[in-house]
Protein backbone atom coordinates (compact mmCIF):
# COMPACT_ATOMS: atom_id res chain seq x y z
CA UNK A 1 0.00 0.00 0.00
CA UNK A 2 2.82 2.28 0.64
CA UNK A 3 4.09 2.45 -2.67
CA UNK A 4 0.72 2.63 -4.06
CA UNK A 5 0.87 5.92 -2.36
CA UNK A 6 4.32 6.85 -3.45
CA UNK A 7 3.46 6.39 -6.92
CA UNK A 8 0.02 7.37 -6.72
CA UNK A 9 0.01 11.01 -5.72
CA UNK A 10 3.41 11.45 -7.55
CA UNK A 11 1.12 10.53 -10.74
CA UNK A 12 -1.90 12.43 -9.94
CA UNK A 13 0.30 15.32 -8.85
CA UNK A 14 2.33 15.14 -12.76
CA UNK A 15 -1.17 14.90 -14.10
CA UNK A 16 -2.52 17.93 -12.53
CA UNK A 17 0.86 20.04 -13.56
CA UNK A 18 2.73 20.11 -10.88
CA UNK A 19 6.79 20.31 -11.06
CA UNK A 20 8.53 17.41 -11.07
CA UNK A 21 10.41 18.29 -7.77
CA UNK A 22 7.27 19.30 -6.04
CA UNK A 23 5.36 16.09 -6.99
CA UNK A 24 8.74 14.27 -5.79
CA UNK A 25 8.74 15.33 -2.39
CA UNK A 26 4.93 15.63 -1.65
CA UNK A 27 5.05 11.53 -2.86
CA UNK A 28 7.55 11.48 -0.54
CA UNK A 29 6.12 13.03 2.33
CA UNK A 30 3.06 11.48 1.80
CA UNK A 31 4.44 8.53 1.90
CA UNK A 32 6.29 8.80 5.48
CA UNK A 33 3.14 9.81 6.87
CA UNK A 34 1.60 6.94 5.57
CA UNK A 35 3.99 4.88 6.97
CA UNK A 36 4.40 6.73 10.53
CA UNK A 37 7.82 8.09 9.59
CA UNK A 38 9.26 11.18 10.66
CA UNK A 39 8.68 14.40 8.54
CA UNK A 40 12.38 15.32 9.14
CA UNK A 41 13.51 12.33 6.98
CA UNK A 42 12.54 14.50 4.02
CA UNK A 43 14.51 17.61 4.81
CA UNK A 44 17.81 15.03 5.55
CA UNK A 45 17.72 13.34 2.54
CA UNK A 46 16.51 16.25 0.87
CA UNK A 47 19.48 18.42 1.67
CA UNK A 48 21.82 15.23 1.62
CA UNK A 49 20.00 15.13 -2.12
CA UNK A 50 22.45 17.53 -3.32
CA UNK A 51 25.33 17.58 -0.83
CA UNK A 52 27.61 15.98 -3.41
CA UNK A 53 31.14 17.08 -5.15
CA UNK A 54 30.48 15.55 -7.99
CA UNK A 55 27.18 17.41 -8.57
CA UNK A 56 29.22 20.63 -8.75
CA UNK A 57 30.33 19.51 -12.31
CA UNK A 58 26.60 19.81 -13.66
CA UNK A 59 26.19 23.69 -13.12
CA UNK A 60 29.82 24.05 -14.27
CA UNK A 61 29.38 22.27 -18.07
CA UNK A 62 26.13 23.77 -18.25
CA UNK A 63 27.86 26.70 -17.70
CA UNK A 64 30.73 26.77 -20.32
CA UNK A 65 27.88 25.06 -22.97
CA UNK A 66 25.92 28.64 -22.52
CA UNK A 67 28.82 30.45 -22.79
CA UNK A 68 29.53 28.51 -25.79
CA UNK A 69 26.35 29.05 -27.29
CA UNK A 70 26.38 32.28 -26.90
CA UNK A 71 30.06 33.32 -27.92
CA UNK A 72 29.55 32.48 -31.92
CA UNK A 73 31.02 28.77 -31.38
CA UNK A 74 27.64 27.41 -33.12
CA UNK A 75 28.36 29.56 -36.24
CA UNK A 76 32.09 28.25 -37.26
CA UNK A 77 30.71 24.24 -35.73
CA UNK A 78 28.06 24.57 -38.18
CA UNK A 79 30.30 26.28 -41.03
CA UNK A 80 32.81 23.11 -41.07
CA UNK A 81 30.04 20.82 -40.86
CA UNK A 82 28.31 22.20 -43.99
CA UNK A 83 32.31 22.06 -45.56
CA UNK A 84 32.41 18.37 -44.69
CA UNK A 85 29.19 16.87 -45.47
CA UNK A 86 26.92 19.54 -47.15
CA UNK A 87 27.19 18.20 -50.96
CA UNK A 88 25.47 14.84 -49.49
CA UNK A 89 21.72 14.35 -50.52
CA UNK A 90 19.36 16.62 -48.86
CA UNK A 91 22.86 18.12 -47.21
CA UNK A 92 21.24 20.82 -44.45
CA UNK A 93 20.12 17.63 -43.34
CA UNK A 94 23.20 15.99 -42.83
CA UNK A 95 24.96 19.38 -41.73
CA UNK A 96 22.49 19.30 -38.95
CA UNK A 97 23.28 15.88 -37.79
CA UNK A 98 27.15 16.89 -37.73
CA UNK A 99 26.64 20.13 -36.12
CA UNK A 100 24.73 18.35 -33.28
CA UNK A 101 27.43 15.91 -32.79
CA UNK A 102 30.39 18.51 -32.50
CA UNK A 103 28.07 21.02 -30.18
CA UNK A 104 27.34 18.22 -27.90
CA UNK A 105 30.89 18.04 -27.16
CA UNK A 106 30.48 21.54 -26.29
CA UNK A 107 27.01 21.95 -24.40
CA UNK A 108 26.68 17.96 -23.13
CA UNK A 109 22.77 18.71 -23.35
CA UNK A 110 20.26 17.91 -25.79
CA UNK A 111 18.43 20.89 -25.45
CA UNK A 112 21.24 23.13 -25.58
CA UNK A 113 21.51 21.32 -29.39
CA UNK A 114 18.62 21.88 -30.56
CA UNK A 115 18.05 25.61 -29.54
CA UNK A 116 21.38 26.49 -31.28
CA UNK A 117 21.74 24.16 -33.83
CA UNK A 118 17.91 24.43 -34.76
CA UNK A 119 17.55 27.53 -33.97
CA UNK A 120 20.27 28.34 -36.84
CA UNK A 121 19.63 25.80 -39.42
CA UNK A 122 15.94 25.10 -39.30
CA UNK A 123 15.05 28.41 -40.77
CA UNK A 124 17.67 27.53 -43.24
CA UNK A 125 16.64 24.21 -44.13
CA UNK A 126 12.73 25.49 -44.63
CA UNK A 127 14.13 28.98 -46.74
CA UNK A 128 16.09 26.22 -49.33
CA UNK A 129 13.25 24.24 -50.01
CA UNK A 130 13.48 21.65 -47.25
CA UNK A 131 10.28 20.68 -45.43
CA UNK A 132 9.72 21.55 -42.14
CA UNK A 133 8.75 18.35 -40.64
CA UNK A 134 12.01 17.12 -41.76
CA UNK A 135 14.06 20.09 -40.99
CA UNK A 136 12.50 19.48 -37.21
CA UNK A 137 12.30 15.97 -37.14
CA UNK A 138 16.54 15.77 -37.71
CA UNK A 139 17.21 18.28 -35.91
CA UNK A 140 15.37 16.93 -32.31
CA UNK A 141 16.52 13.33 -33.73
CA UNK A 142 20.14 14.44 -33.63
CA UNK A 143 20.22 16.73 -30.79
CA UNK A 144 19.95 13.16 -29.16
CA UNK A 145 23.83 12.33 -29.60
CA UNK A 146 24.56 15.39 -26.86
CA UNK A 147 23.03 12.65 -24.26
CA UNK A 148 26.39 10.27 -25.00
CA UNK A 149 29.12 12.42 -25.38
CA UNK A 150 31.53 14.57 -23.45
CA UNK A 151 30.85 16.90 -21.17
CA UNK A 152 27.08 15.07 -20.66
CA UNK A 153 25.50 16.36 -17.59
CA UNK A 154 23.21 13.24 -17.40
CA UNK A 155 26.49 10.75 -17.32
CA UNK A 156 27.07 12.47 -14.82
CA UNK A 157 23.72 12.56 -12.94
CA UNK A 158 23.45 8.74 -13.41
CA UNK A 159 26.51 8.25 -11.82
CA UNK A 160 25.66 10.23 -8.73
CA UNK A 161 22.23 8.38 -8.73
CA UNK A 162 24.14 5.09 -8.79
CA UNK A 163 26.42 6.26 -5.27
CA UNK A 164 29.00 7.89 -6.76
CA UNK A 165 30.78 4.49 -7.33
CA UNK A 166 30.83 4.62 -11.51
CA UNK A 167 34.29 6.34 -13.04
CA UNK A 168 32.99 9.25 -15.30
CA UNK A 169 35.20 8.84 -17.20
CA UNK A 170 34.94 5.43 -17.59
CA UNK A 171 30.60 6.87 -18.66
CA UNK A 172 31.66 9.57 -20.92
CA UNK A 173 34.13 6.73 -22.62
CA UNK A 174 31.38 4.52 -22.95
CA UNK A 175 29.15 6.85 -24.86
CA UNK A 176 31.78 7.54 -27.66
CA UNK A 177 30.60 4.64 -29.53
CA UNK A 178 26.93 4.48 -29.29
CA UNK A 179 27.01 8.42 -29.61
CA UNK A 180 28.84 7.75 -32.84
CA UNK A 181 26.14 4.27 -34.14
CA UNK A 182 23.87 7.58 -33.37
CA UNK A 183 24.74 9.57 -35.35
CA UNK A 184 25.32 7.59 -38.30
CA UNK A 185 22.01 6.11 -37.95
CA UNK A 186 20.33 9.55 -38.11
CA UNK A 187 22.64 10.95 -41.05
CA UNK A 188 21.93 7.09 -42.98
CA UNK A 189 17.53 8.00 -42.10
CA UNK A 190 17.64 11.99 -43.35
CA UNK A 191 19.82 10.44 -46.75
CA UNK A 192 17.05 7.91 -47.45
CA UNK A 193 14.05 10.50 -46.38
CA UNK A 194 16.07 13.71 -48.28
CA UNK A 195 16.48 10.77 -51.88
CA UNK A 196 12.65 9.71 -51.15
CA UNK A 197 11.62 13.50 -51.41
CA UNK A 198 13.84 14.84 -53.96
CA UNK A 199 15.89 17.70 -51.91
CA UNK A 200 18.60 18.84 -53.62
CA UNK A 201 22.69 18.39 -53.65
CA UNK A 202 25.30 21.23 -53.35
CA UNK A 203 28.93 21.64 -54.62
CA UNK A 204 31.71 20.00 -52.39
CA UNK A 205 33.36 23.69 -51.51
CA UNK A 206 37.20 21.90 -51.61
CA UNK A 207 39.26 20.72 -49.06
CA UNK A 208 40.68 24.69 -48.55
CA UNK A 209 37.80 25.57 -47.40
CA UNK A 210 37.45 22.43 -44.91
CA UNK A 211 40.98 23.27 -43.73
CA UNK A 212 39.97 27.02 -43.61
CA UNK A 213 36.58 26.03 -41.28
CA UNK A 214 38.75 23.55 -39.66
CA UNK A 215 40.92 26.00 -37.95
CA UNK A 216 38.26 28.82 -37.22
CA UNK A 217 36.57 25.82 -35.37
CA UNK A 218 39.30 24.28 -34.07
CA UNK A 219 39.23 26.35 -30.67
CA UNK A 220 35.71 25.04 -29.79
CA UNK A 221 36.51 21.53 -30.76
CA UNK A 222 39.47 21.42 -28.26
CA UNK A 223 37.25 21.97 -25.44
CA UNK A 224 36.37 18.11 -26.17
CA UNK A 225 39.66 17.12 -25.85
CA UNK A 226 40.53 19.20 -22.65
CA UNK A 227 38.02 17.38 -20.72
CA UNK A 228 38.04 14.06 -21.48
CA UNK A 229 41.65 14.10 -21.80
CA UNK A 230 42.41 15.51 -18.48
CA UNK A 231 39.79 13.19 -16.71
CA UNK A 232 40.96 10.34 -18.89
CA UNK A 233 44.88 11.32 -18.27
CA UNK A 234 43.82 11.80 -14.76
CA UNK A 235 45.04 15.66 -14.77
CA UNK A 236 42.03 16.16 -13.00
CA UNK A 237 38.60 15.16 -11.69
CA UNK A 238 35.47 15.72 -13.64
CA UNK A 239 34.48 19.03 -11.25
CA UNK A 240 37.84 20.32 -12.10
CA UNK A 241 37.56 19.47 -15.74
CA UNK A 242 33.96 21.17 -15.73
CA UNK A 243 35.87 24.37 -13.63
CA UNK A 244 38.46 24.54 -16.56
CA UNK A 245 36.07 23.86 -19.11
CA UNK A 246 34.47 27.08 -18.13
CA UNK A 247 37.53 29.11 -18.29
CA UNK A 248 38.29 27.42 -21.65
CA UNK A 249 35.41 29.10 -22.84
CA UNK A 250 35.52 32.19 -21.27
CA UNK A 251 38.67 32.35 -23.38
CA UNK A 252 37.80 31.08 -26.48
CA UNK A 253 34.47 32.98 -26.81
CA UNK A 254 35.84 36.52 -25.27
CA UNK A 255 39.24 36.72 -26.59
CA UNK A 256 39.65 34.09 -29.53
CA UNK A 257 36.11 35.09 -30.77
CA UNK A 258 35.55 37.88 -29.65
CA UNK A 259 31.70 37.19 -29.23
CA UNK A 260 31.16 37.28 -25.74
CA UNK A 261 30.26 40.58 -25.00
CA UNK A 262 28.48 41.91 -21.37
CA UNK A 263 24.90 41.04 -22.95
CA UNK A 264 25.61 37.78 -24.14
CA UNK A 265 27.95 36.53 -20.67
CA UNK A 266 24.58 37.74 -18.62
CA UNK A 267 22.21 35.64 -20.77
CA UNK A 268 24.67 32.71 -20.67
CA UNK A 269 24.59 33.60 -16.56
CA UNK A 270 20.83 33.38 -16.40
CA UNK A 271 20.35 30.60 -18.98
CA UNK A 272 22.74 28.38 -16.79
CA UNK A 273 21.78 29.31 -13.55
CA UNK A 274 17.98 28.54 -14.72
CA UNK A 275 18.59 25.27 -15.92
CA UNK A 276 21.29 23.52 -13.24
CA UNK A 277 18.63 25.11 -10.58
CA UNK A 278 16.06 23.16 -12.09
CA UNK A 279 17.90 20.03 -12.22
CA UNK A 280 19.43 20.45 -8.90
CA UNK A 281 16.17 20.88 -7.28
CA UNK A 282 14.90 17.41 -9.39
CA UNK A 283 17.78 15.93 -7.55
CA UNK A 284 17.28 17.04 -4.18
CA UNK A 285 13.60 16.63 -4.13
CA UNK A 286 14.01 12.99 -5.80
CA UNK A 287 16.46 11.77 -2.74
CA UNK A 288 13.58 10.85 -0.24
CA UNK A 289 11.90 9.13 -3.11
CA UNK A 290 14.97 7.49 -3.98
CA UNK A 291 15.48 6.07 -0.17
CA UNK A 292 11.53 5.06 0.41
CA UNK A 293 12.33 3.07 -2.51
CA UNK A 294 15.02 1.35 -0.87
CA UNK A 295 13.27 1.25 2.45
CA UNK A 296 10.35 -0.74 1.46
CA UNK A 297 12.82 -2.69 -0.69
CA UNK A 298 11.45 -2.09 -4.50
CA UNK A 299 14.72 -3.01 -6.15
CA UNK A 300 14.47 -6.28 -4.59
CA UNK A 301 10.66 -6.57 -5.47
CA UNK A 302 11.68 -5.86 -9.05
CA UNK A 303 14.20 -8.43 -9.51
CA UNK A 304 12.17 -10.84 -7.76
CA UNK A 305 9.32 -10.05 -10.18
CA UNK A 306 11.41 -10.06 -13.20
CA UNK A 307 12.87 -13.61 -12.48
CA UNK A 308 9.52 -14.84 -12.94
CA UNK A 309 8.64 -13.65 -15.46
CA UNK A 310 11.87 -14.05 -17.25
CA UNK A 311 15.67 -15.60 -15.99
CA UNK A 312 17.61 -14.76 -19.60
CA UNK A 313 19.57 -11.98 -20.10
CA UNK A 314 18.80 -10.89 -22.98
CA UNK A 315 14.54 -11.09 -21.73
CA UNK A 316 15.44 -9.24 -19.29
CA UNK A 317 17.02 -6.75 -21.22
CA UNK A 318 13.71 -6.23 -23.65
CA UNK A 319 11.85 -6.29 -20.38
CA UNK A 320 13.94 -3.43 -18.91
CA UNK A 321 13.97 -1.96 -21.82
CA UNK A 322 9.80 -1.34 -22.80
CA UNK A 323 9.51 -0.55 -19.36
CA UNK A 324 11.83 2.66 -19.81
CA UNK A 325 10.77 3.21 -22.97
CA UNK A 326 7.24 3.51 -21.98
CA UNK A 327 8.77 5.78 -18.57
CA UNK A 328 10.41 8.03 -20.55
CA UNK A 329 7.18 9.43 -22.47
CA UNK A 330 6.12 10.38 -19.27
CA UNK A 331 9.04 11.66 -17.27
CA UNK A 332 11.63 14.14 -18.12
CA UNK A 333 15.39 13.23 -18.27
CA UNK A 334 16.92 13.87 -15.03
CA UNK A 335 13.59 12.41 -12.68
CA UNK A 336 13.61 9.28 -14.67
CA UNK A 337 17.75 8.94 -14.50
CA UNK A 338 17.34 9.77 -10.80
CA UNK A 339 14.17 7.86 -9.95
CA UNK A 340 14.68 4.31 -11.50
CA UNK A 341 18.89 4.24 -11.11
CA UNK A 342 18.01 2.46 -7.85
CA UNK A 343 15.12 0.51 -8.92
CA UNK A 344 17.07 -1.04 -12.20
CA UNK A 345 20.68 -0.83 -11.63
CA UNK A 346 20.40 -3.71 -9.25
CA UNK A 347 18.36 -5.97 -11.59
CA UNK A 348 20.88 -4.95 -14.39
CA UNK A 349 24.13 -6.09 -12.55
CA UNK A 350 22.10 -8.80 -11.29
CA UNK A 351 21.95 -10.71 -14.76
CA UNK A 352 25.40 -9.85 -15.07
CA UNK A 353 25.26 -6.41 -16.77
CA UNK A 354 27.94 -3.82 -16.83
CA UNK A 355 26.92 -0.85 -14.79
CA UNK A 356 28.30 1.17 -17.76
CA UNK A 357 26.16 -0.32 -20.37
CA UNK A 358 23.10 -0.17 -18.42
CA UNK A 359 24.10 3.74 -18.05
CA UNK A 360 24.21 3.79 -22.05
CA UNK A 361 21.05 2.06 -22.53
CA UNK A 362 19.39 4.45 -19.62
CA UNK A 363 20.20 7.22 -21.17
CA UNK A 364 19.56 6.21 -24.83
CA UNK A 365 15.61 5.25 -23.33
CA UNK A 366 15.47 8.30 -21.80
CA UNK A 367 16.33 10.17 -25.15
CA UNK A 368 13.75 8.64 -27.37
CA UNK A 369 11.36 9.98 -24.70
CA UNK A 370 12.54 13.66 -24.93
CA UNK A 371 11.29 13.73 -29.08
CA UNK A 372 8.30 11.33 -27.79
CA UNK A 373 4.76 13.29 -26.37
CA UNK A 374 3.48 14.04 -23.84
CA UNK A 375 6.56 14.77 -22.46
CA UNK A 376 9.48 15.68 -24.68
CA UNK A 377 11.08 18.69 -23.81
CA UNK A 378 13.24 18.07 -26.78
CA UNK A 379 10.17 18.00 -29.45
CA UNK A 380 8.65 21.07 -27.72
CA UNK A 381 11.52 23.05 -28.79
CA UNK A 382 12.41 22.19 -32.20
CA UNK A 383 8.59 22.44 -32.96
CA UNK A 384 8.46 25.59 -31.94
CA UNK A 385 11.42 26.41 -33.65
CA UNK A 386 10.02 25.24 -36.51
CA UNK A 387 6.82 26.74 -36.32
CA UNK A 388 5.03 23.08 -36.99
CA UNK A 389 2.28 21.66 -34.48
CA UNK A 390 3.36 18.51 -32.99
CA UNK A 391 0.72 16.25 -34.64
CA UNK A 392 2.73 16.87 -37.98
CA UNK A 393 6.01 16.33 -36.57
CA UNK A 394 4.37 12.99 -35.48
CA UNK A 395 3.16 11.47 -38.53
CA UNK A 396 6.73 11.65 -40.66
CA UNK A 397 9.18 11.34 -37.49
CA UNK A 398 8.70 7.38 -37.42
CA UNK A 399 11.60 6.57 -39.40
CA UNK A 400 13.90 8.46 -36.49
CA UNK A 401 12.15 6.41 -34.23
CA UNK A 402 13.50 3.19 -36.44
CA UNK A 403 16.91 4.87 -36.29
CA UNK A 404 17.43 5.19 -32.53
CA UNK A 405 15.66 2.16 -31.34
CA UNK A 406 18.21 0.02 -34.08
CA UNK A 407 20.92 1.66 -31.85
CA UNK A 408 19.23 0.80 -28.63
CA UNK A 409 18.87 -2.54 -29.25
CA UNK A 410 22.59 -2.48 -30.46
CA UNK A 411 24.08 -1.46 -27.16
CA UNK A 412 21.65 -3.87 -25.38
CA UNK A 413 22.56 -6.69 -26.90
CA UNK A 414 26.12 -6.03 -27.77
CA UNK A 415 28.01 -5.18 -24.79
CA UNK A 416 31.27 -4.60 -26.60
CA UNK A 417 30.17 -1.15 -27.96
CA UNK A 418 29.85 0.27 -25.02
CA UNK A 419 32.63 -1.41 -22.38
CA UNK A 420 35.45 -1.39 -25.14
CA UNK A 421 36.95 2.09 -25.43
CA UNK A 422 36.54 2.45 -21.75
CA UNK A 423 38.43 -1.11 -20.96
CA UNK A 424 40.92 -0.01 -23.47
CA UNK A 425 41.90 3.47 -22.16
CA UNK A 426 41.77 1.84 -19.21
Amino acid sequence: MALAVLFGVFAVLLAAGVSVAISLCAAALATLWYLGLPADVLVIETSAGSDSTTLLAIPLFIFAGQLMLHGGISARLIAFAASLVGHVRGGLGQVNVLSCLLFGGVSGSAIADVSAIGGALIPQMVERGYDRDYAVNVTIAAALVALLVPPSHNLILYSAAAGGGISIADLFAAGIVPALLLMASVMITAYVVARRRGYATAAFPGARAVAIRFVAALPGLLLVFVIFGGIRAGVFTAVESAAVAVLYALVVTALVYRRLGWAEFRTACLGAAHTAGIILFVISAAATFGWLLAYLQVPQQVVGAIRSIANEPLAVLLLMNLVLLVLGTFMDMAPLIIICTPIFLPVATAFGVSPLQFGVILILNAGIGLITPPVGSVLFVGTAIGRISIAETMRTIWPFYLAGLAVLLLVTYFPSLSLALPNLLR
